[in-house]
């Protein structure tokens, strides 16, 4: 038994250790509630089990598909249907069904009757998915540090997707449910999108056997939204970013209106009327010191931003992020380029939607470009072209993209003297610090003249917008 608590303990801090590296800040606090919650809790219900976990644990609503696909792997519904029954099984031919085109067949159609029923059984639908990755994503013999199991592959075989016009007809076809062409597709869409979930989960929780639970933690699991790299994203990623950019955006002004009011309130000059007034109620003892009110400084900002297809994802939220904190600075503009320079302020608007402004941001990449290939040096000398009355002693430059100029003349001298017109200059790249210099990178070069700053996700933009607004 001894034993026993011991495996689970152990099981239990790789877990936490787990979701700290995907970006969750657990604390040793919330660490100590989750295992006085699960003290109290009835093992046997695993659903259960997860939500003590959860509501000890998880802090944002965004952090909970990370969360689930960990303790999917460090605690699997189940175990021991993976690498070692596939072992036992390789050589017994009334094993399970080997992959071939009747068993695809077969398949596809208990698939399909599956996904047809009215209300979809989830049970069978998991079992569905364990059995279609152990028959049509098994990949013995492969390399050393290859995993014998690939939801990639079992996916590409069955191919799913190819069944929602065939759930689509069925379910047009119950004269019952009043389902019109639109919600059946919308219905069916998500049945298939359901069970691909579940495909990818049962690959994870075979190769977490086979390779062990960290394994899977450390390259399989994709962090939590704010610590997801932009240029990694996909776009039921990018559609969550959206939902976080204003909420995190109005986080992080009111956090700057406190600190600034706090930090203004000890270094304002001391009102000595209003000091000798308030001492009197202490006999003439200035206990409580007034001051004088100070304006808080807040700093004029001009954003160029390079929006070619490499670090499109980037640039959108950046703008995106620092428009919604448009109250910090004193005033805004904005600028894109791919080879040349387009002004995009008036994108902006006050209460505008995000959709409809990203959508205006990607409209606008045409007239970014004139040749098509991202050209740092040549848009540097078009911003001092046309833009140069934009830049003044008050103004904080801020330039966005990751230094990659396809070979061409860089024209520092230009950038140089951008930097020279304004109180402060950075430049944030979405890429790692590791890759600047790589290929055609000038990150080394361009650093030399603007401080560069590694930004890769929500976080790192966040932390760098607080100190920038100083």
């Amino acid at each position: 038994m001894s034993a026993d608590r011991s495996g689970l303990l152990d099981r239990h801090l790789a877990f936490v250790e787990a979701l700290r590296g995907a970006g969750l800040s657990v604390s040793l606090a919330e660490d100590l509630d989750a295992v006085a919650a699960l003290s109290a809790l009835r093992w046997s219900d695993r659903a259960t089990v997860r939500d003590a976990f959860a509501a000890t644990m998880v802090k944002k609503q965004s952090q909970r598909t990370t969360f689930d696909a960990l303790f999917d792997v460090y605690f699997p519904a189940m175990v021991g249907d993976g690498a070692a029954a596939a072992e036992e099984s390789a050589d017994d031919d009334s094993g399970p069904v080997k992959d071939n085109a009747t068993a695809l067949v077969s398949f596809r159609d208990r698939l399909a009757q599956v996904l047809e029923a009215p209300q979809v059984d989830a049970t069978e639908l998991r079992m569905m998915a364990a059995e279609m990755v152990g028959t049509f994503g098994s990949m013995p013999g492969r390399g050393p540090g290859l995993s014998s199991w690939s939801a990639y592959t079992a996916l590409q075989r069955v191919a799913p997707q190819e069944l929602v016009d065939r759930l689509v007809q069925a379910m047009l076809a119950d004269t019952g449910s009043g389902t019109d062409e639109e919600d059946a597709r919308r219905q069916a869409n998500r049945r298939i999108g359901q069970f691909t979930a579940l495909v990818e989960d049962d690959a994870r929780r075979r190769i977490a056997e086979e390779k062990g639970p960290d394994h899977i933690a450390d390259v399989a699991i994709r962090p939590s939204i704010d610590k997801l790299a932009f240029m990694a994203a996909r776009r039921t990623d990018l559609e969550e970013m959206r939902k976080e950019i204003f909420p995190l955006a109005r986080r992080l002004a009111t956090r700057l209106a406190k600190e600034q009011h706090s930090r203004h309130a000890r270094t304002a000059p001391l009102d000595f009327r209003r000091t000798v007034r308030a001492s009197i109620a202490t006999g003439g003892v200035p206990i409580t010191t007034h001051h004088r009110p100070k304006r808080p400084h807040r700093t004029d900002l001009v954003v160029l931003c390079d929006i070619s297809g490499s670090v499109a994802n980037f640039a959108q939220f950046t703008l995106l992020f620092v428009f919604a904190l448009r109250e910090v600075f004193q005033s805004m503009r904005a600028f894109t380029f791919i080879d040349h320079v387009h002004e995009v302020t008036g994108h902006f608007r006050p209460g505008a939607d995000p959709v409809d402004v990203l959508a205006d941001l990607s409209a606008s990449a045409s007239h970014a470009a004139l040749w098509g290939r991202t050209n740092y040096g040549r848009a540097f000398t078009k911003f001092e072209e046309n833009h140069l009355d934009a830049l003044t002693p008050k103004t904080t430059l801020l330039i966005l993209g990751d230094a990659r100029s396809n070979y061409s003349d860089l024209h520092e001298d230009t950038l140089r003297r951008l930097t020279g017109a304004v109180r402060r200059s950075f430049w944030l790249n979405p890429e790692h610090e590791r890759n600047w210099g790589t290929g055609d990178s000038a990150a080394p070069t361009y650093g030399e003249i603007v401080p560069m700053v590694e930004c890769r996700n929500l976080a790192q933009l966040q932390e760098f917008v607080h100190d920038l607004a100083w």
